[in-house]
């Protein structure tokens, strides 16, 4: 971990100025070589395939009509991220709030009166994150890698960090290094994603299945001991 927290530092750096509303594309990754890609898009979709099969036919539609009993609006809820290559597409999550206009500005904070009873619950137990499984099937995601965020944030955090965008230089994940190491929820302050950014730079230039794999053992870690608040 130690080597984790060092790496990259001088990568990152503040910085102030306002930057275009189109950023320019990232440097290319180090580790993306065809076959390297191949072997983690076969992870992914060999993953994803199984649990559709086994868990997500079943809990899918129990998850659906627990939020519809719960409040007025569809089930599903799709917000512009940027992608791979700073490609916008649409991220899929099961809906956890009354239907706003803020939604894609604004990120939940405690007590949020936006936020629905079952989708507290859902928010706690990251289950609102599961219909993203259904991006990495069609190939906008990545099991791990780089949370994407909403349009809006990612201008504003590439306008107070140096090479945020080098993220985006492979797909996002439904979970990543930061997430694993506790960077989960609100980002209340500039350290929040200053230290997310070295995370997944850090993920960016030293990926291997082995890493992927630990990575997915320490967020489900996380979630069981709830090493982090998630409103």
């Amino acid at each position: 971990m130690a080597e984790i927290l060092i790496a990259e530092s001088r990568l990152i750096k503040p910085n102030r100025a306002v930057v275009s509303r189109r950023p320019k594309k990232p440097r290319a990754a180090k580790f993306l070589n065809p076959k390297q890609d191949q072997l983690k898009r076969a992870f992914d979709i060999l993953v994803s395939a199984t649990l559709f099969l086994f868990v997500f036919s079943w809990l899918f539609p129990l998850i659906a009509l627990s939020i519809k009993l719960d409040s007025k609006g569809p089930v599903l809820f799709r917000q512009l991220r940027h992608g791979k290559d700073n490609v916008p597409f649409y991220c899929f999550k099961f809906r956890t709030m009354h239907p706003n206009r803020e939604a894609d500005f604004k990120q939940a904070t405690r007590n949020d009166p936006r936020v629905t009873r079952i989708g507290s619950f859902l928010r706690k137990t990251s289950l609102d994150e599961l219909p993203q499984f259904m991006n990495v099937l069609i190939g906008e995601m990545s099991i791990v890698g780089p949370r994407p965020h909403a349009l809006p944030m990612n201008d504003r955090f590439s306008a107070e960090i140096n090479n945020f965008m080098y993220r985006h230089a492979v797909r996002p994940g439904i979970t990543g290094l930061a997430q694993a190491k506790g960077f989960r929820g609100e980002t209340k302050t500039f350290y929040d994603i200053y230290s997310r950014c070295k995370l997944d730079i850090f993920y960016v230039d030293n990926w291997s299945l082995l890493l992927d794999m630990k990575i997915i053992a320490w967020t489900a870690i996380s979630l069981a001991i709830k090493k982090t608040e998630v409103y």
